[in-house]
């Protein structure tokens, strides 16, 4: 088994602009996802706060849209995207959200 992180991208709602309703609504979704995934969820993660890219060259570029993460253990990249399926971020429909997913691999000079 490897983990796999879960990368959010596309313009969330930050929590702190819904209503109490709305957040239980998004919460339950969390909620229900988490409870399908069960012990495959490694790390719920957190959201993004505001961030920035620094290049190479030594300036400083803007972040790309990504929102937040977590990290799942499955065996192959195919079982971690499967793990996608009900997920509350991709409930839209309409393409504005997506999950990057990245297999974490071990540090070569760690081994």
């Amino acid at each position: 088994m490897a983990n796999f992180m879960f990368i959010y991208k596309g313009e969330a709602t930050d929590m702190a602009d819904m209503t109490p309703e709305q957040g239980a609504e998004v919460m339950a979704k969390w909620n229900a996802w988490m409870a399908q995934v069960g012990d495959a969820l490694v790390d719920v993660g957190a959201p993004f706060g505001p961030g920035a890219s620094y290049v190479d060259d030594g300036s400083t570029a803007k972040a790309a849209a990504a929102t937040g993460y977590s990290i799942v253990s499955a065996g192959s990249l195919d079982a971690a995207k499967s793990l996608t399926n009900g997920h509350p971020y991709l409930s839209e429909g309409l393409g504005n959200f997506a999950i990057d997913v990245y297999e974490l691999m071990p540090v070569p000079f760690e081994q």
